[in-house]
């Protein structure tokens, strides 16, 4: 138990350090690529502490509210890691970083983890599916709405001219960013659909509350990208919508 919540703690740490890293090179205008090596490595750590609660309960570790923090800190720092070095890895990472860092944060939260967990005698690969898939999505769909916020960042910058300094440098323009948000949400939601087909192949005794509310959370995403990409939207309703959509969905952990 000691070692599984100290790789816990060696994440936790480490993605505050990329985050604080980060903001230091930003001040010095010099977007280095220091946030990326902590949150790589905050990223191993993570994959530790899943290994050791995946190992206690024998599946997929979303038992409890500390594994399903730590499961989504993972999933928005496998995304960050995948998309950031498109889009401007070490300022993109200042703004991952203390969400991820919160997530982490909430998991040892005493009690967060369950101390006497049962492995399961048998286990619903559907079920499982379901899960893991949702909440991976969630990683995705995380960082979308941070992309979100970086975009009200830069767009309050660039209509008050400030210039100078290391945010505007570092930032990609608004339309790269623009692209980036609607393509990272899309990664997200085709991620979010497959974790609802798994669903709906569960056993029909299964169903729960948590399924209706991803579907509905399916629908919305659907919406918002649907008009994104047929109709056209203006950048600040897209941020907008990923961000709200994103804080809205989260109910969803509510009853999982």
């Amino acid at each position: 138990m000691v070692m599984g919540i100290s790789w816990v703690v060696i994440a936790t740490v480490l993605a505050a350090a990329g985050g604080a890293v980060g903001v230091v090179a930003l001040r010095s205008d010099k977007v280095g690529r220091a946030a990326l090596i902590c949150m790589a490595l905050s990223f191993g750590a993570q994959l530790m502490a899943l290994g050791w609660r995946g190992e206690l309960r024998g599946q997929c570790p979303l038992g409890d509210l500390g594994e399903i923090c730590l499961f989504m800190a993972w999933s928005l720092t496998f995304f960050y890691l995948v998309t950031g070095t498109t889009y401007r890895v070490s300022l993109l990472g200042v703004f991952t970083a203390p969400l991820v860092f919160l997530l982490q944060v909430i998991s040892l939260i005493p009690g967060a983890f369950e101390k006497n967990v049962v492995s399961a005698e048998s286990i619903d690969a559907w079920r499982e599916a379901h899960t893991s898939l949702s909440v991976l999505s969630y990683g995705a769909l995380a960082l979308a709405a941070v992309a979100g916020v970086m975009f009200f960042v830069l767009n309050y910058q660039l209509k008050a001219r400030k210039f100078g300094g290391g945010l505007v440098h570092g930032m990609p323009s608004i339309s790269r960013l623009v692209q980036a948000m609607a393509r990272i949400a899309v990664v997200g939601w085709l991620i979010l659909t497959a974790g609802i087909i798994a669903g709906l192949l569960m056993p029909k005794g299964d169903f729960g509350i948590h399924l209706m509310v991803a579907t509905i959370t399916w629908v919305l995403y659907a919406v918002l990208l649907g008009v994104y990409f047929v109709r056209g939207l203006p950048g600040r309703q897209l941020a907008t919508g990923l961000t709200v959509l994103f804080v809205l969905s989260l109910v969803v952990f509510a009853k999982l």
